[in-house]
């Protein structure tokens, strides 16, 4: 009688306890209840305004709210960035983010007007854009060891191309220089639209891009692709090797595009956006659309994508300062 009296005080003791312990945070039930913002801070029109409407036309019928695309351009991305992390953190206003605006550009820019791990909150990351080293066909290189041969000739001044300074293809060009002794000095362009056209007329010979940027012009065979920058082959390159197959141990490097919201939302909804944003992007028809630009569809934690952002400001820290790049 004693042992069941115990198990019965034990029992209202736990009861007690688990009254008092807080309730798992959810977000309002009637979250969203208006429109969400989604600023995309590049010009409308290009691959990145594209992906952002695709995905937030998904997200929206996930979550049976418009989610309303604002293009804010400027400085690299800085401008709609800042917006966004300056925005009420109330979970109506998020942002697409890539690893340029806010991996890359904390290196590049001494005064940046936002901390990306400070002043934004990781929701998921959505795409992988792996990015391919292409050739002028004249190039006397069909390889990755051909070419840093070649550049080594005395008689060789080998130029490179990107989609801008301090762009993750640029920077991918850096390190592959730097882990190899590969000679070659790049060429700014603002955009990746006249960087392929100066490639394809012969102006300059190499360029680091994306797919959907190059795609059209190797299968024309106006450009010969030399290889890929990420860890897998492209599927629809599948004869191209990576960079990490010809010889370069461990090169990886994609860029990525992901979707944030302002430091302070609260983690309920920030938990609901995931859930969606991931749920949304096993859509096949979205899968479809996006893998046309070139992009892979991801969908992971606010956690996992925090790990990602973390460690890449590093690396790409790293590499900046090895190139000396930075704007004033």
């Amino acid at each position: 009688m004693a042992i069941f009296r115990h198990v019965l005080n034990l029992c209202a003791i736990l009861a007690g306890l688990a009254a008092l312990a807080p309730a798992a945070a959810q977000a309002p039930p009637d979250y969203p209840n208006r429109p969400l913002r989604l600023i995309v801070p590049f010009a409308g029109g290009g691959t990145t305004d594209v992906l952002a409407r695709l995905i937030g036309h998904q997200l929206g019928l996930a979550l049976g709210q418009q989610v309303v695309i604002e293009n804010r351009p400027g400085v690299n991305g800085n401008v709609g960035t800042d917006a966004a992390a300056k925005s009420p953190p109330d979970g109506y206003t998020i942002v697409l983010v890539a690893d340029g605006t806010v991996a890359i550009n904390p290196g590049l820019y001494p005064k940046l007007p936002f901390d990306p791990e400070r002043d934004l909150m990781p929701i998921s990351r959505v795409a992988l854009v792996p990015l391919i080293l292409v050739a002028h066909p004249s190039l006397k290189a069909e390889t990755i060891p051909a070419l840093i041969a070649l550049s080594q000739e005395p008689s060789t001044n080998l130029f490179f191309s990107s989609a801008g300074l301090g762009s993750t293809g640029h920077l991918a060009g850096e390190l592959l220089k730097s882990r190899t002794g590969l000679r070659m000095t790049h060429v700014n362009y603002k955009g990746g639209g006249q960087a392929v056209n100066d490639v394809v007329s012969g102006q300059i010979p190499l360029l680091v891009t994306a797919m959907a940027t190059a795609g059209s012009f190797i299968e024309a065979k106006q450009l010969k692709a030399l290889a890929v920058t990420s860890a897998q082959r492209l599927s629809g390159l599948p004869n191209v090797p990576t960079i990490a197959e010809s010889g370069v141990k461990d090169f990886d490097v994609s860029s990525w595009y992901g979707i944030m919201a302002p430091a302070g939302t609260p983690p309920a909804i920030i938990d609901k956006l995931n859930g969606e944003l991931v749920k949304a992007l096993r859509d096949d028809d979205l899968r479809r659309k996006m893998q046309a630009l070139g992009a892979e569809p991801i969908g992971d934690s606010p956690t996992a994508f925090a790990k990602v952002l973390t460690a890449d400001i590093k690396s790409w820290g790293r590499v900046i300062g090895a190139a000396k790049i930075s704007f004033q």
